[in-house]
């Protein structure tokens, strides 16, 4: 039995800009955070040889790969031709929630191929090639950062680049830092879940034609390398930034925010938060938070309709948790 654990993520600043439409003309750049909430995928030798049992979401007993019907899975089984195992997949939050579970999934999913087959790969490499299968080979209209994020653990700054190549830096934050952050962050749970694949296609063909779009992109870019630089300083800038990002997100594509998005939205700022966004690609899911020293009680109850949650830090990223 092997077990692989992979964090799921929150987007600070950035997000949009890591989309193959814009980063390949103006280069992107995310602050990203892997949080204490998982994706959980065990896999082990099938009793009965050849075949497959295939737990998620689904159950799925194909005999061969080809029969899959989980496309992540189908890949990534063929190509390291794995036949004969047992799969089983869990986790803390709903898929389509905003917190990058796919590829968390497609991360972890990786990594524990490599323990089954005894290799090693790190932790940017696993990244790079959930890109590699999520983007160019099953063609999904998404971004890089949720790789990168979930794979690496901590809090990071990411950069996109034209030429393909993608840049990690682990951003330096004291312990007491990130107690504060910990201690200020809260996720509201909205209700619903969403498929990110519409709004990131929209999304994709406006970066790509409109020039409003492109501008707003531009800026969150500069936002993101603005918090990474003032972030080290004064955690308590992380609010205004939150909210000036999601000003110019909610403008990107129709379907990113809703009347009860904004409603819940305006609400937490009326009662002390100094910023917050809803995570992902948007229309539902979490809404993050940052509600400085004294005013996260306030609130909390000014959303007494939506399940609030800690958000607790990551700093291992994607890792193999148990192997027997």
């Amino acid at each position: 039995m092997i077990i692989s654990r992979t964090p799921l993520r929150i987007s600070f600043c950035g997000g949009g800009s890591d989309l193959p439409s814009f980063y390949r003309e103006h280069g992107g750049a995310v602050l990203s955070m892997s949080i204490a909430r998982y994706v959980y995928l065990s896999m082990h030798d099938y009793f009965g040889g050849e075949g497959y049992i295939l737990k998620y979401s689904q159950l799925e007993t194909p005999r061969a790969v080809a029969d899959i019907q989980h496309r992540i899975i189908r890949e990534v089984f063929g190509a390291y031709g794995l036949n004969g195992v047992d799969f089983n997949s869990s986790a803390d939050v709903p898929a389509g929630t905003g917190l990058g579970s796919s590829s968390a999934f497609t991360v972890g999913l990786l990594n524990l191929c490599n323990a089954y087959r005894g290799r090693y790969e790190g932790r940017t490499a696993l990244a790079a090639r959930a890109c590699e299968i999520e983007i160019e080979k099953l063609g999904e209209p998404i971004g890089k950062q949720d790789q990168y994020g979930c794979a690496l653990g901590g809090l990071n700054f990411i950069e996109f680049h034209p030429d393909e190549s993608v840049d990690c830096e682990a951003v330096p934050i004291t312990l007491a830092m990130r107690q504060k952050m910990e201690r200020n962050l809260v996720m509201f749970y909205l209700g619903g879940t969403r498929s990110a694949s519409a709004i990131l296609k929209q999304q994709n063909a406006a970066a790509a034609t409109d020039r409003r779009v492109t501008d707003n992109l531009r800026a969150m870019v500069e936002m993101a390398r603005g918090l990474r630089r003032d972030i080290v300083g004064d955690v308590d800038v992380l609010g205004g930034y939150l909210h000036e990002g999601w000003m110019r997100k909610r403008e990107l594509a129709a379907g990113i925010t809703n009347p009860r998005v904004d409603d819940a939205y305006d609400r937490a700022r009326a009662a002390g938060a100094s910023g917050g966004k809803l995570l992902g690609a948007g229309e539902a899911g979490f809404l993050l938070a940052y509600c400085p020293d004294g005013t996260r009680d306030a609130v909390v109850a000014a959303l007494p309709d939506c399940q609030a949650y800690d958000v607790r830090f990551d700093a291992m990223g994607t890792t193999i948790i148990y192997s027997d």
